[in-house]
């Protein structure tokens, strides 16, 4: 019998993230190539600050510093 191709990891995983100044951006994409390591969500924080500085850095204004980030819920 034939094997299966394994299956790409495409797609986005949804995160709300919290920041110091207790404003809350929700629902922020991230790749699923990025997360599914040892490292849990971890990456996809680092993913989202980068993503903040190239924000910060075309709209000229500073972002506030992230506080947390937690995958968001099902719908």
């Amino acid at each position: 019998m034939a094997r299966k191709k394994a299956v790409a990891n495409t797609g986005f995983v949804l995160f709300d993230v919290l920041y110091d100044d207790d404003t809350r951006s929700s629902n922020r994409k991230v790749p699923a190539a990025e997360l599914g390591g040892l490292d849990g969500d971890e990456p996809a924080r680092t993913f989202l600050e980068e993503q903040e500085s190239k924000i910060a850095q075309a709209s000229g204004r500073p972002r506030a510093k992230i506080k947390s980030v937690v995958r968001s819920g099902k719908k």
